[in-house]
C-alpha cells in the first residue's frame, strides 16, 4: 500500500507555530513515527506553502496512490482548485486537522474540501493523521 502524507501552509513550522494549538512536536520526528509503525506500508511525504504545488502533487499520484492524508492548512478554507483536484484523481483523500477547527474561530468551521474527500478527521493532534491512515488501511 502507498499512501502520500500532503501537508499545506505553516505545517512546516510544526513544534515551533503556537505550540498550544498544534503541539510542540515537528512533523518530521512523527513522521518518522509513523514509517517505524507501518513498516508494511511505503509513506511518503510532501509539504508546500503554495497552493499550486500541492495541486501539481495531487495530480502526481492521484491515479497510482492507494490513498492521500491531506491537511490544506489555511487552504481548506478557501481552495476550490484543491477541491477540483481532490476530485479529478480517483485515489481516495481523507482530510485532518490537528486542532479541533470547529472550537476555534469562524472561518475555520467551513472546509472548501471536505466534500470532495472520502474522511474527515480533526482534534486529535498529530495522531489524526494516523487515525486516518487506519481508515485508509481498513478501507481496502
Amino acid at each position: 500500500m502507498k499512501i502520500l502524507i500532503l501537508n499545506g501552509p505553516n505545517i512546516n513550522l510544526l513544534g515551533k507555530r503556537e505550540p498550544t494549538v498544534y503541539g510542540s512536536r515537528g512533523f518530521d520526528d512523527y513522521f518518522q513515527e509513523l514509517q517505524a509503525q507501518y513498516p508494511d506500508v511505503t509513506l511518503e511525504y510532501f509539504q508546500s506553502n503554495v497552493e499550486g504545488f500541492m495541486i501539481d502533487k495531487l495530480h502526481e499520484v492521484g491515479f497510482s496512490y492507494d490513498g492521500v492524508i491531506l491537511n490544506a492548512g489555511a487552504y481548506t478554507h478557501t481552495s476550490i482548485a484543491l477541491q477540483d483536484a481532490i476530485r479529478a484523481i480517483t485515489t481516495p483523500v481523507i482530510e485532518v486537522h490537528i486542532s479541533n477547527v470547529h472550537k476555534r474561530e469562524e472561518f475555520r468551521h467551513k472546509s472548501m474540501i471536505s466534500c470532495a474527500c472520502v474522511g474527515v478527521i480533526c482534534g486529535f493532534g498529530l495522531d489524526s493523521y494516523r487515525l486516518a491512515l487506519e481508515a485508509l488501511l481498513h478501507a481496502k
